[in-house]
């Protein structure tokens, strides 16, 4: 009990913190007409992600994935070690 609650970046399963940092750049994908839907992440820290909307097809959706949503989680969820995108 005391090591969940001796840091709060760190409360909550590895799910429900990956799911809070996707909800905080959400905003930022929808504002261009995309969207994001998380589907899986692998024992190994590998978060799987599907991009919808505009995302699909989009040049940019690469650069959206590595350089937005998976430097964020990794700078925020530190098991995460990569981003995978799923069609």
């Amino acid at each position: 009990m005391s090591e969940q609650t001796s840091t709060s970046n760190e409360s909550g399963s590895l799910h429900q913190r990956v799911a809070a940092v996707l909800e905080r750049i959400r905003p930022a994908i929808q504002s261009d007409g995309g969207d994001m839907e998380l589907v899986e992440i692998t024992d190994s820290g590998i978060v799987r992600i599907r991009l919808m909307g505009a995302c699909v097809g989009c040049p940019s959706s690469t650069i959206t994935l590595q350089m937005g949503i998976e430097r964020n989680l990794k700078e925020k969820v530190p098991e995460v070690v990569a981003v995978e995108q799923v069609h």
